[in-house]
């Protein structure tokens, strides 16, 4: 039961991850939505969402998704 629980929470995760991705907008906002956008992106992944898929939903690079992962601020948004 807990690693459904764990499953539903994690694709719910990646779900606000895209929607706080695709609502984007100023300098300090998209700093600050960006932040909540790469811990969600982590939460997810530590629910056991997989990179491949993380990347796949975001349209970016497994790359990217690594690197927000490693606590990295990737310097460009690499579109998948």
């Amino acid at each position: 039961m807990r690693r459904r629980l764990d499953d539903i929470a994690g694709r719910l995760l990646l779900r606000l991850a895209v929607v706080l991705h695709q609502t984007v907008t100023g300098r300090d906002a998209r700093e600050r939505l960006q932040g909540r956008r790469n811990r969600m992106v982590r939460a997810a992944y530590r629910r056991g969402v997989p990179v491949e898929e993380l990347a796949e939903r975001m349209q970016l690079t497994p790359s990217w998704i690594r690197q927000v992962l490693n606590g990295k601020k990737p310097a460009v948004e690499e579109t998948a």
